[in-house]
């Protein structure tokens, strides 16, 4: 199910920033259409990011100050650019080769407001060698919308494993695509990961799509 089939999906970020995304239903890759868990992500980092910490359960998380990030399976880059543009300074976003003409044309129709080019490169989730070129571990690791292949769910807890550190954060937005997929996720998430459900009235109410969550992953302490 794509989520729209508008050419050009519009995200404000922020007060006075709006994202054009540019989206290509009709190729090959899924990677070059727009996922809504990555706008899901986004607003809700949007809502809490500025929340004075009296109300804001989230003040600890969300400091993004002298953080390393880097997005897995990124697409069109919107989480990527959406966080970045919300105060995570230093992120890669990676994804396949196929994929990256659809990054390269959104990073540069919105480089007015990014100001500067962000960091990507080609990354298979089951390549250490790609994994270890780009130096983790990494304070977070962002994805939305990746789980949708059973056998790719091995090599991607396995990537979010190494790249993310001892006391990291993996911002996940997740929407079930397949049954099959998200089992086996799960399952083995639950083995590396403590896993932390947004409750859906914390998410962005105008961003807040019923199949679609926000989950926090960190690592299991070492016995």
């Amino acid at each position: 199910m794509k989520f729209t089939d508008s050419p050009v999906i519009e995200l404000p970020v922020g007060d006075d920033t709006v994202l054009s995304l540019h989206q290509n239903n009709g190729s090959m890759h899924v990677g070059t259409s727009v996922w809504p868990c990555s706008l899901v992500l986004v607003k809700f980092v949007d809502r809490w990011i500025h929340t004075p910490p009296e109300t804001n359960p989230y003040t600890t998380l969300l400091n993004f100050q002298s953080k390393r990030a880097i997005e897995l399976g990124c697409g069109c880059g919107v989480a990527g650019m959406g966080l970045y543009l919300l105060g995570l300074t230093d992120i890669i976003l990676t994804d396949i080769a196929p994929v990256m003409p659809a990054l390269k044309k959104n990073l540069k129709v919105n480089k007015s407001i990014l100001k500067k080019n962000l960091k990507y490169s080609i990354l298979y989730w089951n390549n250490s060698v790609q994994i270890n070129s780009l130096n983790p571990p990494f304070d977070f690791v962002i994805a939305a919308d990746v789980v949708y292949i059973e056998e790719s769910v091995p090599e991607f807890v396995s990537a979010m494993v190494a790249l993310l550190a001892e006391d990291g954060v993996v911002l996940l937005g997740y929407q079930i695509r397949s049954p099959e997929a998200h089992k086996l996720f799960w399952e083995m998430c639950d083995e590396v990961f403590v896993i932390e459900k947004i409750p859906h009235d914390h998410l962005h109410p105008e961003y807040a799509y019923e199949e679609a969550d926000v989950y926090l992953l960190r690592k299991k302490k070492k016995l």
